[in-house]
């Protein structure tokens, strides 16, 4: 025979039963599998809670953000409005307070020639001479109760062009606008300064 032939012997099969495959570890228990069940639960209770409450808190962050754009929208139009009510009631106001004291000085004519007489004391004491201009109706009224012997160099004017219960009193060195709009918009403006203080 030649060394290229070689020769296996035949081998009877194994007839042994097999070999019986490890023992598997024993399973969880019921209570166990219940157990896991019930974590693997409240885990997903816990997780799902926290996810659903971030989501709607940022729900309620981006509710809020349009609500507060919203809210300025609105508030914007409504302050120009406090602003021109504000004026519309101030002009209202200068009004009513010209047409009462329009009808004071013409009820008590005395309180022009108070006036009359405290713009001629602002005017200064030491002026050589001052003229006082007012409405031909008004110097009608109180020339006869101003004492000029207390303001000797006094000169009262009648103006025209000025309003009942406007009084003007001119000096060399300087001029006291007494007129009712002055005087009006002065309270005004102590009152709109108390006001913001």
């Amino acid at each position: 025979m030649s060394e290229a032939v070689r020769i296996a012997l035949w081998q009877p099969p194994d007839l042994a039963p097999p070999e019986p495959p490890p023992s598997a570890k024993p399973g969880p228990s019921v209570a166990e599998l219940e157990r896991i069940e019930q974590a693997a639960r409240e885990e997903g209770f816990t997780r799902g809670y926290a996810d659903g409450l971030a989501q709607g808190q940022a729900e309620v962050r981006r509710h809020v953000a349009q609500l507060a754009g919203l809210i300025d929208s609105f508030a914007r139009p409504l302050a120009h409005l406090d602003h021109e009510v504000e004026h519309a009631l101030g002009t209202l106001a200068l009004r009513i307070a010209r047409a009462l004291v329009g009808e004071a000085y013409k009820a008590d004519p005395g309180l022009l020639a108070d006036l009359v007489a405290d713009a001629v004391a602002l005017a200064g004491q030491g002026v050589r001479a001052a003229e006082v201009r007012m409405h031909p109706d008004d110097l009608d009224a109180i020339e006869p109760m101003l004492a000029l012997a207390e303001m000797p160099l006094t000169r009262l004017t009648a103006d025209p062009g000025l309003a009942r219960g406007d009084v003007r009193v001119l000096t060399e060195a300087l001029r006291v606008d007494a007129t009712l709009d002055t005087r009006l918009q002065a309270v005004m403006e102590r009152m709109s300064r108390e006001r913001g203080a």
